[in-house]
């Protein structure tokens, strides 16, 4: 049975690694796994936090590492997260995400062949707290790209094959758009499990996120072009956006002003930011 390492990077995210953690040593169907934690630049308790799961992940029969890192910086901690993993498959998830208990189970399976394969579960979007995020969320969960294909939003994995499509991650703002665009259509798969990845809270934090995800997006075009063919997004269309205005009204008001003021031309920075 090929080892499945799951790479975590995580900055400052004390307020959620405990919860990550443990709904990935709730995890059922796998008899080993190895966690690696690659703690970045953290200036909170996320190290000492990951470092609690030991017990847990020893009862599990799986290996759990955590690295410190002394700077702040995603595209290196996936770097040395891969560097320190040992498994043949290789998911990466996001600290603030919580998979469901056979959601690892799943990925095995389906990346246990010699095909390049990439897969991911079923993105589900928490309610968020605040009314603005909320209504947000009800368009922006039937967007083609949440609603359709594989997203691999806060969670995607590659079996071997996959990963010797590309070497090191490179210094970019989105590294899931990067993996994901390495992969046709076809060779993205996608498991019936749910996984958790919340949006963050508030409007001027939504457009923060929105601009840097579009930011991460055309950063991925310009640099790598040769990857757009295998972008296969399908579009909302008028008639789409008619219907989402119809029956979320409210909704469609806030993700169109969040659109429009995280436009590349306006006041903001385009570097990594998760708003929180």
């Amino acid at each position: 049975m090929p080892l499945l390492s799951i790479i975590i990077p995580a900055h400052n995210e004390g307020n959620y690694i405990s919860d990550c953690l443990s709904a990935v040593f709730a995890s059922q169907g796998l008899s080993k796994a190895q966690v690696v934690v690659v703690a970045n630049g953290c200036t909170d308790d996320t190290v000492e936090k990951a470092h609690a799961f030991k017990q847990a992940s020893t009862q599990m029969g799986w290996e759990l590492v955590v690295l410190d890192l002394p700077n702040g910086h995603k595209p290196t901690a996936l770097n040395v997260g891969d560097a320190a993993a040992s498994g043949q498959l290789r998911a990466y998830l996001d600290a603030d995400t919580i998979v469901s208990k056979r959601l690892f189970a799943k990925l095995h399976d389906v990346l246990k062949t010699d095909a390049p394969r990439y897969a991911s579960g079923l993105l589900t979007i928490p309610r968020p707290k605040s009314w603005v995020s909320q209504a947000y969320a009800r368009i922006y969960r039937q967007v083609p790209f949440i609603r359709t294909g594989v997203p691999g939003a806060g969670l995607f994995a590659v079996n071997s094959a996959g990963r010797a499509r590309w070497g090191t991650f490179p210094n970019i703002i989105s590294d899931d758009t990067f993996v994901r665009l390495q992969f046709t259509p076809s060779e993205r798969m996608s498991v019936s499990e749910l996984y958790f990845w919340p949006i963050v809270e508030g409007f001027s934090n939504l457009i923060r996120v929105r601009r840097r995800q579009n930011a991460g997006v055309a950063e991925v075009e310009k640099l790598f072009p040769e990857l757009t063919k295998n972008s296969g997004t399908a579009e909302l269309g008028t008639q789409g956006i008619l219907s989402l205005a119809i029956r979320h009204p409210i909704g469609f008001v806030i993700y169109a002003a969040v659109s429009y003021y995280a436009r590349p031309d306006a006041t903001g920075t385009s570097e990594w930011d998760r708003g929180r």
